[in-house]
């Protein structure tokens, strides 16, 4: 069994979120579904068995490629693409050349079968430089079509250049990761991003760390992170941090939420005065698939 995390850039409109994770859920399973109006973007958790379970990501990239228009999109967490990220995640070592070789199938349909320049990142990446999505997101579409038509990049699958309506996507396959955002009070965005700068990897941070500052509604501003290792660092441990860096600013760590499933062991220890929007039954991996 393997897991798959497509992130498509859509997260305002109820039909069309539906109709793309009802495409994606063909074949496969729907564990979970998170959207959010501020980041403009939807991030579901499949399971399924091989094969099956690249067919499915192929059938919600013919969704989201005729659902979301990428010169009309407006959100605030960066991306590059209507279906803009696509991991396959192993759960056991056993699993991860299954893996690969799934996430290598589907990025080869998407470019095949949808016209979609597929970048591989992570440990698929075939130069050093693309292992990060920031490689690719910097700046933006309109960035990734000039550096495309300059010939100085080029796609792993599928054309040499955007398509015109739903850019580009980026796949991989890795293990289990922690999607984890941090809800901050009296911090401006500059305050925001500066944390998180410091917060990460990148900037001398917490190992596997990477996180970006954005702007909600209303004066709150939010820490997103992703934790590559969440049971080698512990959301526990990000959200201390994140406490730290953000008390001589002034600004102060008022709620957290999970985005789909994470292993259990990654909530040691969490602490009882941060609220958290997590459910246990529905989004700790041990208690919804069986590997």
């Amino acid at each position: 069994m393997l897991l798959a995390v497509p992130n498509f850039s859509e997260g305002r409109d109820a039909g069309r979120i539906g109709r793309i994770s009802a495409a994606f859920a063909t074949g496969a399973a729907l564990l979970d579904a998170h959207f959010d109006a501020v980041h403009n973007r939807t991030v579901l958790t499949l399971s399924g068995s091989e094969r099956a379970l690249a067919t499915a990501l192929a059938g919600g990239a013919r969704a989201c490629v005729g659902e979301i228009d990428m010169r009309r999109h407006r959100g605030a967490h960066p991306c590059v693409g209507a279906l803009d990220v696509c991991p396959v995640v192993w759960l056991r070592a056993d699993d991860r050349a299954p893996a690969r070789e799934e996430a290598l199938e589907a990025a080869r349909r998407i470019g095949s079968e949808q016209g979609v320049p597929v970048f591989l990142y992570g440990e698929l990446a075939r130069q050093r430089s693309h292992q990060e999505r920031a490689f690719f997101r910097s700046g933006g579409p309109i960035e990734l079509r000039r550096r495309l038509e300059a010939r100085e990049l080029r796609p792993d699958f599928g054309p040499a250049e955007l398509h015109p309506s739903a850019g580009a996507t980026l796949v991989t396959a890795r293990p289990p990761l922690a999607a984890f955002n941090l809800e901050l009070e009296g911090a401006a965005i500059e305050d925001a991003r500066g944390i998180a700068a410091s917060l990460r990897e990148s900037g001398g941070g917490l190992a596997g760390v990477r996180a970006i500052g954005i702007a909600l509604d209303g004066e709150r501003t939010q820490v997103s992170t992703n934790v590559h290792d969440p049971i080698a660092v512990p959301l526990a441990e990000v959200a201390e941090r994140v406490r730290e860096l953000a008390a001589p600013r002034g600004a102060r760590v008022v709620g957290a939420e999970v985005v789909g499933l994470v292993p259990e062991a990654a909530l040691d220890g969490w602490p009882e005065d941060v609220p958290l929007a997590f459910d246990p039954a529905a989004q700790t991996i041990e208690r919804r698939v069986q590997p």
